[in-house]
């Protein structure tokens, strides 16, 4: 990412963990490729929305006998979370995919911060589009509570955009089944 200050000065950004405060920052680009997407004429619809739900810019359609051929403008955040396993999978595994870098836009972009037993964990810590930050947010919850063991006590998982809390789910407390038995 490429960090636009606003005294001026241009940084980049390779870990979020490292994001400085939003207070001092002008605007945020993200890398952008150029995709090319071949596929069976039958699947071009599946393909079409998915590209659209990924915030991609649709810049030429043209058909090759029963294949067609879509190049896209895509955030390579967007392309990088699950994009190639979804493509294959409306497709039925017939799309192949080629993309080459395509430079920066700036867009609206934070910093989504996933915070365990209200502690965050840097390396959880993802640029999202803002529009997207409540969805990721919530899946990345989700996917979380069945991934940590259970413990003793309640876990919060939260994700969060700066102090403000977008998405949670709490891992239930660990309990054994304890009777008591009395001998009189």
């Amino acid at each position: 990412y490429h960090l636009h200050m606003k005294d001026g000065a241009t940084r980049e950004l390779h870990n979020p963990a490292d994001m400085p405060d939003v207070m001092k920052i002008e605007r945020i680009e993200e890398p952008w490729i150029k995709a090319t997407i071949l596929v069976p004429d039958e699947f071009l619809g599946d393909v079409l929305k998915l590209c659209q739900d990924r915030r991609g810019i649709q810049t030429d359609l043209t058909y090759a006998g029963s294949r067609a051929m879509v190049v896209y403008d895509l955030p390579l955040n967007e392309v990088v979370f699950d994009f190639y396993d979804r493509l294959k999978s409306v497709t039925k595994g017939y799309a192949s995919f080629d993309y080459q870098m395509a430079g920066y836009r700036a867009d609206n972009l934070v910093k989504m911060q996933i915070l365990v037993n209200d502690e965050p964990v840097d390396a959880l810590s993802v640029i999202v589009h803002r529009d997207k930050a409540e969805m990721r947010g919530r899946a990345m919850c989700e996917k979380l509570k069945e991934l940590i063991p259970r413990h003793m006590f309640k876990i919060p998982i939260q994700a969060a955009i700066g102090g403000r809390v977008i998405a949670r789910e709490t891992l239930a407390a660990l309990r054994k089944d304890v009777t008591a038995k009395c001998y009189g």
